[in-house]
């Protein structure tokens, strides 16, 4: 309950305060993908402070899970953003006049964009409506451009430590549901294919499954990915992974690649 009090009252003293100073509130970011959110939204200039993850050249503040107050209180901010990662009561300890906002966008593409208006909203921004109404244009557009044609897809992490599949639940199989596909993964939102796991690998996810083609994110760090991917018995395709992993607008560019991809 003291965490809802004082995100509500940090709220309103925002609101008061945006008008009179420059429109532009001393903004953290606890996570790399509200740090691009912000950017998209022309508030990339009010981030004073991000967390251990993100690669702007900004002082740190801890982890998603682990969020380092003194760090967060020295920068003296006036919207700390957190992800549903982080428990807002561990930052119960800040100032008052700090307002605490925590933004979800891993579900679905609609919820990219409730995440984009309600960052937005607290960030100031004038056309915030405007913007995601114009986003969420834009996403549904390139949907479409990629014609998925009700292809049964498994879309998999596999060039990370461990693989994992995408269902419907998580925004990376809503985007492809949007796209055309049908997205084979029956999990909610993601499945570990590892050994000891009902589905141990790739490869059994193939053959319980039956996906006409498999899709591959591939993080920007990963330094190898599963020999499995050269022995399953449908086409492969390769993506970035960071314009999926990231809800909100990296995913345009993303759903562009996927449409470039499925032509070819």
């Amino acid at each position: 309950m003291k965490h809802i009090l004082r995100r509500l009252l940090g709220g309103l003293l925002l609101a008061l305060a945006l008008p009179a100073a420059a429109a532009c509130p001393r903004i953290v970011s606890q996570s790399p993908y509200i740090t691009l959110a912000l950017e998209w939204l022309g508030r990339g200039d009010c981030i004073v402070g991000a967390s251990r993850y993100d690669k702007r050249d900004l002082p740190r503040t801890g982890g998603i899970m682990d969020p380092d107050l003194g760090a967060i209180a020295a920068l003296n901010p006036d919207l700390v953003v957190v992800s549903r990662g982080t428990d807002p009561a561990q930052l119960d300890m800040l100032e008052p006049e700090a307002r605490i906002l925590q933004v979800d966008g891993f579900d679905s593409m609609a919820g990219t964009e409730a995440m984009l208006l309600e960052l937005a909203e607290a960030a100031g921004v004038p056309d915030a409506r405007a913007r995601v109404d114009a986003y969420a244009r834009e996403w549904r557009e390139r949907a479409a451009a990629v014609r998925g044609g009700g292809r049964r897809v498994l879309v998999i992490s596999a060039c990370s430590a461990q693989p994992y599949s995408f269902g419907r639940g998580h925004v990376v199989g809503d985007a492809f549901a949007h796209a055309g596909f049908e997205v084979v993964e029956t999990s909610e939102r993601i499945r570990h294919l590892r050994p000891g796991e009902e589905i141990p690998g790739i490869v059994a996810a193939v053959e319980r499954f039956k996906p006409e083609m498999v899709v591959s994110l591939t993080p920007d760090n990963a330094e190898s990915c599963s020999a499995e991917l050269g022995l399953v018995s449908v086409p492969v395709i390769g993506l970035e992974g960071r314009h999926f992993f990231n809800p909100g607008p990296a995913l345009l560019t993303g759903l562009a690649q996927l449409a470039e991809q499925t032509e070819q």
